[in-house]
């Protein structure tokens, strides 16, 4: 059996699929494309049997087959070729060779059997969104999500179909982000929990073509142009995260974005190491950023102009936190909602786009005396 196909087409493909072959796998078989070739199109897939993708292209064959090859060496191999014609050749003993213009290549393939079945998602349930909206909504959302295993729901990003919109929730315990979407509106009330690696592959392979999202009580699917993403989802229940927004954060104050972030980033250098703690002291249209290394004898502070209403506080943060939550705000100028040195202060930009709803929340340290 033969079949042929330009080298720079077939690489774009598999470049598309690689990240769904795993690393390290106690399952070798894994650790390979599943080429399928049937009347002239060639459906490439790969799983580590948490997430799959799979694409396809026309080539030219003369027959159908179905065969295992391993995935970092072919790819690696159609990396450094330039744009040439490859004819792909079957061979005896499980051979497959590699023929171009120039060169001729030999490696093993292997029978389909034992590659696992990539799961099909029914299209009963599905919703369309543009890649970057969901793009946008990931990349502001995913640096909350839990990096300990301790309760699982919080490892992935919880997606939500409610009356009011899609809503996009990540959490960790110390901070916790909710976007909506408000574009995308169901009459279910459904909860999904997509998990941190399908999150992190997703975000790569978007752009801003509509993708179709296919969804079942285990497996999600994102089809984006001629690419299927499909990924597991985390079965356990997502935290009751509205109890944890504070209704009554009466103080507040607006500051200019980038102001803060230079400031915070300059106060990461003198937090200590353990606790990594800045201050903030707030009053009046001033608020001052201070941070203390005991153990080093070093500490800083800076005076930044701000707009405040609410009585004055000393309240404390992690830095790395602040740091994260004020680069993925999106917005000139962001406001704090506080009510007191122990309660959860909630952040948001103080203006957004009209479909949409972007909320972060942040709990607070316990100041050193």
């Amino acid at each position: 059996m033969e079949f042929k196909v330009n080298s720079k087409v077939l690489e774009k493909l598999l470049s598309k699929i690689i990240p769904a072959v795993p690393n390290r796998t106690p399952m070798p078989i894994l650790e390979n494309f599943l080429f399928d070739i049937k009347e002239g199109a060639l459906t490439v897939s790969a799983t580590d049997l948490e997430i799959a993708l799979r694409s396809s292209i026309n080539v030219s064959a003369d027959d159908n087959i179905k065969m295992v090859i391993p995935a970092r060496l072919l790819y690696d191999i159609l990396r450094t070729l330039d744009e040439t014609q490859i004819k792909f050749e079957t061979e005896p003993n499980s051979k497959l060779k590699l023929t171009t213009e120039n060169g001729t290549y030999n490696l093993s393939y292997t029978s389909p059997e034992d590659f696992p079945a990539i799961p099909s998602v029914n299209e009963e349930k599905q919703i369309k969104i543009s890649g970057s909206e969901l793009k946008k909504a990931i990349d502001q959302t995913s640096f909350a999500m839990s990096k300990e295993d301790m309760r699982p729901a919080m490892t992935g990003t919880l997606l939500e179909f409610t009356g009011d919109g899609l809503k996009f929730v990540t959490t960790d315990g110390h901070r916790l982000v909710k976007l909506v979407n408000k574009n995308i509106k169901t009459e279910l009330e459904e909860q999904y929990i997509i998990p941190e690696r399908a999150i992190s592959v997703l975000s790569k392979q978007l752009t801003d073509n509509e993708v179709k999202i296919c969804l079942s009580k285990t497996n999600i699917s994102f089809n984006i142009g001629d690419l299927e993403f499909i990924s597991r989802l985390i079965g356990d229940k997502y935290p009751s995260y509205n109890s944890v927004i504070p209704l009554e954060n009466e103080n507040s104050m607006k500051v200019k974005t980038s102001d803060l972030l230079s400031t915070i980033k300059r106060m990461s250098l003198f937090s200590a190491s353990s606790s990594k703690q800045v201050k903030f002291s707030i009053k009046k249209n001033n608020l001052e950023v201070s941070a203390e290394d005991i153990d080093h004898g070093s500490n800083a502070k800076e005076k930044i102009a701000c707009e405040y209403v609410g009585e004055a506080m000393d309240i404390g943060f992690n830095t790395s936190y602040v740091n994260d939550v004020l680069s993925h705000v999106n917005g000139e100028e962001v406001i704090f909602k506080l009510h007191s040195p122990t309660k959860a202060c909630i952040i948001e930009p103080s203006s957004i786009k009209e479909d949409e709803e972007l909320m972060m929340l942040l709990m607070p340290v316990r100041l050193n005396n």
